[in-house]
């Protein structure tokens, strides 16, 4: 198995570094799964992308885990099911997440993990699957700014920022607002860039998206696209009056 998958890598065009590295990482993985036994959760800065080394991570039911120098906690395959997890380092918010193991594999071991916020700031992170390679979020302030790799990278007033754009797929791909304006309305939606000319593809709601939403130092809201519908957008919050509202709509508006 680790020979194939070496020698697919190998085939496959290189785009730049970047998707070369995940592609290893991927191989990686693999190889530690078959000659170790073991699964691996890898973690990464929210905010840049960057490998997270020495966080404490509690696994429910399985024990306590340090991330190593590639970020990256092992653990023997447990059975089939959901694990929850408390992540923690300092500098980092201390938050609760989750995988699922399926068939002895892990669905998604992907983390990204936000560091410590200003207060009144919110920070919005989207994770996908390698596939499509770019999806691209969009956050827009009636009346006032469009955030995104498309438009605004940060805002006029300073308030807003694109802090990572990703376009070879698993993101992170991450927006911070500084001081929400609670007379404001925001909607945050993703687009699918990659199919983006193909209205009735399902490639974005297949592609395991998750936005995870942080303010007041708390991870306070997680989303996960629900699979196997059409279209290139996916309308996930708006905020309204200070408040979050859960939107979660596939379709091709945006």
């Amino acid at each position: 198995m680790k020979r194939i998958i070496y020698l697919l890598i190998m085939m496959l065009p290189l785009s730049g570094f970047s998707q070369f590295d995940k592609m290893l990482d991927v191989l990686d993985d693999v190889d530690t799964e078959m000659s170790e036994g073991k699964l691996v959760l890898r973690f990464f800065n929210a905010e840049n992308g960057e490998i997270v080394d020495g966080a404490q991570v509690n696994i429910e039911g399985l024990g306590d885990f340090s991330s190593d120098l590639q970020g990256r906690v092992l653990i023997d395959i447990p059975e089939d099911g959901r694990y929850a997890f408390t992540f923690s380092k300092k500098g980092f918010i201390k938050a609760n997440y989750q995988f699922e193991v399926t068939a002895g594999t892990i669905f998604y071991n992907r983390f990204s993990v936000c560091p410590v916020l200003d207060f009144g700031s919110l920070r919005v992170v989207l994770e996908w699957a390698r596939k499509p390679k770019d999806l691209d979020a969009h956050l827009v302030k009636e009346g006032g700014y469009h955030i995104s790799y498309q438009n605004l990278h940060v805002s006029s007033d300073g308030l807003a920022r694109l802090d990572r754009d990703d376009r070879d797929g698993f993101g992170p791909e991450t927006i911070t607002v500084k001081n929400v304006d609670e007379r404001a309305v925001y909607t945050y939606f993703i687009k699918n860039y990659t199919d983006k000319d193909s209205p009735r593809s399902r490639n974005l709601s297949n592609s395991k998206a998750i936005v995870r939403v942080y303010g007041n130092n708390e991870l306070m809201h997680t989303w996960q696209i629900t699979p196997d519908q059409r279209g290139t957008s996916w309308k996930v919050f708006t905020i309204s009056n200070g408040r979050i509202q859960a939107e979660n709509q596939v379709n091709n508006i945006y």
